[in-house]
């Protein structure tokens, strides 16, 4: 693979959830490869913090976004200009029991990482076409693909995700627009660090074959892969990086 099929220089790509975490670290890796980004998150002032660290390569543009807000999507559009990459990874979680999971944490979950993640895609789309294509990156989850307790909505959405993905792979491939998935395993961050440390974290550790956790930089092969010309010729994949959690014995 040749570092021109994987250049992005020329691209123009946006990253919903961009404000920390994996949404910062996508955007700096995309700036990096020479795209020009865009940071979309409800709070500018953490956006304007990441455009600083990505000053060296180019820096950003930052964009005001609530995914589950229809008015604040159009004005995304209008603000952000021509897309040809979607990083959409905008999502939260809300722990608990199933019996005690409230109508409230299930429809803000639910609203924000399958809704929201529809309706921006839906948003962007139509420019893409214009322009004779373009990349969608879903963010999705293990949690999509089997299931752990203690995080229902958070688990449906994200299977909500993969469906979503190969749907809209399948009625978007006509028009140029590829629409593929990551789904993370257990990712060390500065919000869970304090987790992997006590005893319940440990174990959970050591139930992933590789028996490490994953870092930020794991994540960078299949996202420059499905956000490059690199992945032309898919569609409707997703991408497991979890250390083999998936294909753990039962």
């Amino acid at each position: 693979m040749t570092d021109t099929l994987l250049s992005l220089h020329g691209k123009r790509a946006l990253v919903t959830g961009a404000s920390s975490g994996l949404g910062a670290h996508f955007a700096r890796r995309l700036a990096e490869q020479g795209a020009e980004v865009v940071l979309a998150a409800r709070r500018v002032d953490a956006l304007e913090q990441v455009a600083r660290q990505l000053e060296p390569h180019g820096g950003a543009r930052c964009v005001a976004l609530d995914v589950t807000d229809a008015a604040s999507r159009a004005a995304m559009v209008e603000a952000a200009g021509p897309i040809d990459i979607l990083i959409n990874n905008a999502g939260l979680v809300r722990e608990g029991a199933a019996l005690r999971h409230s109508e409230a944490d299930w429809d803000l979950v639910i609203d924000t990482n399958l809704k929201g993640m529809f309706f921006v895609a839906q948003a962007l789309a139509p420019g893409m076409r214009e322009r004779g294509g373009g990349s969608i990156v879903n963010i999705a989850s293990i949690l999509g693909l089997r299931q752990a307790g203690g995080v229902v909505s958070y688990a449906v959405s994200k299977a909500g995700v993969v469906q979503l993905t190969q749907t809209l792979a399948l009625e978007w491939a006509r028009h140029g627009i590829r629409v593929n998935a990551i789904a993370p395993g257990y990712i060390d961050t500065e919000l869970n660090r304090d987790f992997w440390r006590t005893d319940a974290g440990r174990a959970l550790i050591t139930r992933i074959p590789q028996r490490r956790l994953g870092q930020l930089e794991d994540l960078d092969g299949p996202l420059l892969l499905l956000a490059s010309d690199a992945s032309r010729y898919m569609t409707g994949a997703v991408i497991a990086v979890d250390g083999g959690h998936l294909v753990n014995t039962l």
